[in-house]
């Protein structure tokens, strides 16, 4: 049999439904809602805020709620677990770093080579000048072809020259030769020497018995001739210069260095030119000079170097770029890649324990190859970032995060005492030595401000000076703990 719903029964289902689906979804959603909301309040009021900042400008903190003063938004609570002062650091799990590419390498103790390039002319010795000048006075008779400029050879002629004066002494000591008077004669000869006759001519009038009143002037060294002033004709004086004639067998560099870091630099030096008239070509040489005076509008020292100059090629000048090799020196090393230079300050990012990072302000010292010595601001030990640091330290300057200063401690756990505190390194040389102290003589230390000076140092274990002896130049670190500075490593300087 067939069941028949009349129209109004159907309507009365219908709504039925409608209130049966509408009640079931009104208890799914308050349901709902107070399964998420009570967490959140159970997790608010168990956790105090540390304070209170503006994501736009993390760096100001607040001890309060509200608006902020710079935006228009609500203040937003930081709490301690999200990096408060526990425990500083930007935190990043290790699938991100590894998809950022991030690499870290351990501060290390090493070798490091002086490095220092500069660039320079040549330029005549003017230690190997030769003044040409007459004895006598006289007239040129003959002039050889000479000019200036010319490259001549020891004993070449310059010009002849009549010397009337020696006419007639030259004849008085041939007469008196003739008389057979030994004392008259040595006295004649004697003369002629104070007349300035060279030896040589007086030699050869004893010779031939004849006057020999005519001089070929001659150049004592080879080289290039400066300055020739002297002309057929010319009626010279005694002592009147004729040539200045310079010496090409060595030549001078004059290399222009930074006075910022020409320290480093000493007399008898070695170092390597490279010349653009020459490329591929090393040559080597010396440091002669420092010269004492800077130039006050580059702020540069000139550096005289000696270059021997076998053939004559090198010409006063010529452009060249010098090398200042130097003796290795022990220093703690990281690569230079890992530095930010902020042009206030220099920075590395170290690499914490559980995933974090925190930037930290470092004192450089000198760069060779791709090491970069450190002076102050880390330790032996220490990991840092040598790639992707940038990133880190961009949201570390979102986050309103504090760089380590120099001379603060470290978060990461080393088992050295030396990575406890910074060391201080510099030079100097030993004094005297105690059991327990030692004296030295040391250069300036930038990094606390120490110019240099004397000063003892503590000495806490004396295997630290083992084989070394009063007088050495040492490299030494030190700390300044309560009781005074004291001496963590010391290493005798290269090359002594």
């Amino acid at each position: 049999m067939s069941l028949m719903i009349s129209p109004r029964a159907r309507l009365g289902l219908a709504a039925a439904a409608l209130a049966l689906v509408a009640g079931g979804a009104g208890y799914g959603i308050a349901h709902l809602g107070g399964h998420e909301g009570a967490p959140g309040q159970t997790a608010d009021a168990g956790r105090k805020p540390l304070y209170w900042y503006d994501p736009m400008v993390p760096s100001q903190h607040f001890d309060k709620p509200g608006k902020s003063p710079f935006m228009d938004m609500q203040l937003v609570p930081k709490y301690a677990g999200e990096g408060g002062s526990e425990a500083p650091g930007v935190r990043i799990d290790p699938a991100t770093a590894q998809t950022l590419g991030l690499r870290t390498v351990v501060v290390r103790r090493g070798e490091l080579a002086s490095s220092l390039t500069a660039t320079g002319t040549i330029d005549f010795n003017q230690r190997d000048v030769a003044i040409v000048q007459t004895r006598a006075g006289g007239f040129v008779q003959r002039v050889y072809a000479r000019a200036p400029g010319d490259i001549i050879g020891a004993g070449a002629p310059l010009a002849d020259l009549l010397v009337p004066e020696w006419g007639g002494a030259q004849a008085e000591f041939l007469a008196v030769r003739r008389a057979g008077n030994a004392a008259l004669t040595q006295a004649a000869r004697q003369r002629l020497m104070l007349l300035g006759m060279p030896a040589g001519t007086i030699a050869s009038v004893e010779r031939t018995g004849r006057p020999h009143n005519v001089i070929t002037i001659s150049t004592p060294t080879g080289g290039v001739i400066k300055t020739l002033d002297v002309r057929a004709g010319m009626t010279m004086a005694a002592g009147q210069t004729l040539a200045e004639v310079n010496g090409l067998g060595t030549v001078w560099l004059n290399a222009a260095v930074p006075e910022a870091i020409a320290g480093p630099l000493k007399p008898g030096q070695t170092v390597q030119a490279t010349l653009a008239a020459f490329p591929g070509e090393t040559l080597s040489g010396r440091v002669a000079a420092i010269l004492p005076e800077t130039q006050a509008d580059s702020r540069t020292l000139t550096v005289r170097i000696e270059l021997p100059n076998r053939g004559g090629r090198l010409r006063p000048g010529m452009f060249a770029t010098v090398s200042f090799g130097g003796a290795t020196q022990p220093a703690l090393l990281v690569p230079s890649e890992a530095l930010i230079r902020t042009g206030k300050r220099t920075l590395v990012m170290l690499a914490l324990d559980k995933g974090r990072y925190r930037p930290a302000e470092v004192q450089t010292g000198r760069e060779s190859g791709e090491d970069t010595e450190i002076l102050a601001g880390l330790s032996e030990g220490e990991k840092i970032v040598a790639s992707g640091q940038f990133l880190i330290d961009s949201e570390a300057s979102l986050s309103g995060l504090q760089a380590r200063p120099i001379g603060g401690t470290s978060s990461a756990t080393i088992t050295r005492p030396a990575a406890t505190a910074a060391l201080y390194e510099t030079v100097g040389k030993i004094e005297q030595i105690t059991a327990n102290t030692i004296t030295l003589s040391h250069e300036p230390v930038p990094a606390i401000g120490w110019p240099a000076m004397t000063m003892t140092f503590q000495l806490p274990d004396s295997k630290i000076a083992r084989g070394l002896k009063t007088g050495d130049r040492v490299r030494f670190g030190f700390d300044q703990p309560p009781a005074g500075p004291t001496v963590r490593r010391m290493a005798k300087v290269a090359g002594q």
